[in-house]
């Protein structure tokens, strides 16, 4: 029997933010027993927590239907359940990710920041294949700003949209969503407008269905995306602490924070951080 931990991550309350499973103590599951799991569960990512030779923990990420090599809400969800089991307490950690090896922070009174890699900016993509997926015009994205591809760990397709009433009006066709994301290799599009609901840095929407997840509540490696988009492009006066809204139009509402840490016009950090809670005990039967 195989006990798997639920929680809404990037948000402090029940039914807010994105849900993940998370396995501790999962050395003796095979990899495609973790595939069984996380198709049982059926969250968007589960995360398998493992000894590690060369960090404080390994973390292995799968979706229903493949393995991913890093996801952002299930890494806080895994690290607050660490806490709030007294696995950990507040300070620095490392988690071996198929992404690297990266830093995790549990901070007073147990907000989880993780650090990401450093951006890679993969080209532009044409507007008029990304409109006509989203079901809009293409006069609905920002004119001066690109369509690009940017990673910080997995690669998404960054889209400047006008304003938040566009945003909310998307019906993506996801078919073409997914066939534009293989196109690309991109994880899926990480839709955004500096309009916000709630007075925060942007308003987001994630789509990624080629791995299962239409949409998705709270997208944390998608946000170090765009938090190193908006540096690029010079579209924030500050860097060192922006919040993200996403989720709502979901009925999900969720808040995920960042951070750069810039030296000499240089991303020398990326950190993006949240809340979470634990919802629920599964207890499954491979």
């Amino acid at each position: 029997m195989i006990s798997v931990h639920t929680l809404d991550s990037f948000t402090s309350v029940l039914d807010g933010g994105n849900p993940a499973g998370v396995v501790l103590n999962a050395d003796h599951l095979s990899e495609e027993e973790m595939q069984k799991i996380a198709n049982k569960v059926g969250f968007s990512e589960t995360a398998f927590v493992m000894k590690s030779h060369n960090a404080d923990f390994k973390v292995r990420f799968f979706t229903p239907s493949d393995e991913v090599d890093l996801c952002g809400h299930a890494t806080i969800a895994t690290f607050k359940l660490l806490f709030l089991k007294q696995i950990i307490t507040f300070g620095n950690y490392t988690q071996e990710t198929k992404a690297g090896i990266l830093n995790v922070e549990i901070r007073d009174p147990g907000l989880v920041f993780m650090n990401q890699s450093l951006p890679s900016h993969m080209g532009e993509i044409p507007k008029y294949k990304i409109a006509k997926s989203l079901g809009i015009s293409e006069s609905d994205i920002i004119d001066d700003l690109p369509v690009e591809m940017v990673s910080t760990g997995l690669l998404d397709i960054i889209v400047p949209i006008k304003s938040l009433e566009i945003l909310k009006s998307i019906e993506p066709d996801f078919d073409m969503v997914s066939e534009i994301s293989k196109e690309y290799d991109a994880v899926g599009y990480h839709i955004f407008t500096k309009e916000t609901l709630h007075n925060k840095t942007c308003s987001c929407r994630n789509l990624a269905p080629l791995y299962g997840i239409p949409e998705e509540a709270a997208t944390g490696t998608a946000s170090g995306a765009l938090l190193s988009y908006l540096f690029k492009h010079e579209l924030l006066d500050n860097y060192e602490d922006v919040t993200f809204e996403q989720g709502y139009f979901m009925e999900r509402p969720s808040l995920i924070y960042g951070s750069l840490k810039i030296s000499e016009n240089n991303i020398e950090k990326v950190i993006i951080g949240g809340d979470a809670v634990i919802a629920n005990e599964i207890k499954l039967y491979l």
